[in-house]
């Protein structure tokens, strides 16, 4: 039984394997030698007026290994502001990935999911700019500045031979940061913005990594041949969805329940949720009173490598990778590399198994 953190996550997992890992594992899914089980969320009241408690779990399994992956947050939706979260204080978090063996049950490893987590969501838009961009894509528009918007990047680099970068976000220091950071460590032009129109405008490959609780891409914007991808479902809209010639979801996240008092698919961020509060308590929550983008009817990544569906046909399509659906099986996929290469590697932190294992029957 292996503990590793996130310094030791970094040091095994590159974005190239990131990306391989999860493409063997999703046509895996085709056969039944992955499967995943969609996310459930739980919220309950917490002491803050503007946010409530969150619990969240995943879990699937590929190449012998299972993974579930948990989080604890405080979730806050400032009034105007876009989501934040952290566990125990602002700036620190909670987020486990577990792994079991297939074979014989044991436990694996425990790790600290930040990192994962933040290449797990790169690899994920590299697999689908992969699949569906076309293949003399060298510009990227990115709309996003921060962790998550770095590791998209990073995962476009891997699949496309990227010359330059427009980048955009609220806050011009942190953009012009990115841009710098960025431009040294793929050796690329990366250039910070203005505004969001003037990332898009002309871009081979569109990005979208934000935090926003309200669409950041404009329909008028995307132009013939361009390939989207978002990180959430937030940041965009019907308008903007009905210029996508291509529409390819990930998977299926949303379980086949009725809304009901204490289970909704309307919470922001939250595909299944359970409630706990009050009528009153309750009201914090963000909740879609408008009309969502409907992805029911999209095909979904397998139906894509498998024949099913066709992915992109023509260089002047518009073509968009919804990274939502089979989390569990990534965090298996990527989860299971780090844990081979750090047993390889001789890394991480050894825990004895007895600590894990007991003798009482469950």
């Amino acid at each position: 039984m292996l503990l590793i953190d996130n310094e030791c996550v970094a040091r095994l997992l590159t974005m190239r394997d990131c990306i391989d890992v999860q493409e063997r594992a999703f046509a895996g899914l085709l056969t039944g030698a992955s499967i995943g089980r969609p996310r459930i969320d739980t919220y309950m009241p917490s002491a803050r007026d503007d946010g409530y408690y969150r619990f969240g779990s995943v879990d699937g399994a590929t190449d012998g290994v299972l993974a579930v992956r948990l989080k604890s947050d405080v979730m806050v939706w400032p009034r105007g502001g876009s989501e934040q979260k952290y566990c125990v204080e602002p700036g620190t978090y909670c987020g486990l990935v577990v792994l079991f063996s297939t074979e014989d049950g044991a436990p694996l490893a425990i790790l600290n999911d930040g990192h994962l987590q933040h290449m797990r969501v790169g690899g994920a838009a590299g697999l689908g700019t992969r699949l569906l961009a076309r293949a003399d894509a060298h510009s990227v528009g990115m709309i996003g500045s921060g962790g998550m918007a770095e590791t998209f990047l990073e995962a476009l680099a891997a699949v496309r031979d990227l010359q330059s970068v427009r980048v955009f976000s609220r806050s011009a220091d942190n953009r012009n940061r990115f841009a710098q950071r960025m431009s040294e460590r793929l050796g690329i032009q990366v250039t910070a913005v203005d505004g969001p129109e003037a990332a898009v405008r002309g871009a081979d490959i569109v990005a979208t990594c934000t935090d926003s609780m309200t669409p950041v891409l404009d329909a008028a914007w995307l132009e013939p041949g361009m390939h989207v991808v978002a990180l959430t479902p937030r940041e965009f809209d019907a308008q903007v969805a009905a210029r996508f010639d291509v529409t390819i979801a990930q998977g299926r996240e949303p379980l086949p329940m009725a809304e009901s008092e204490r289970f909704s698919q309307r919470i922001s961020g939250s595909p299944n949720a359970f409630v706990g509060g009050s009528a009153e308590e309750r009201a914090r929550l963000p909740v879609s009173h408008g009309a969502r983008v409907d992805t029911t009817h999209w095909p979904i990544y397998t139906d894509v490598i498998s024949g099913r569906a066709p992915g992109r046909t023509d260089d002047r399509q518009i073509t968009f990778y919804y990274t939502v659906g089979n989390w569990g099986v990534q965090f298996a996929a990527v989860g299971g590399h780090v844990y081979r290469e750090a047993v390889r590697e001789k890394l991480g932190v050894p825990l004895p198994r007895e600590w894990f294992v007991q003798s009482i029957r469950n």
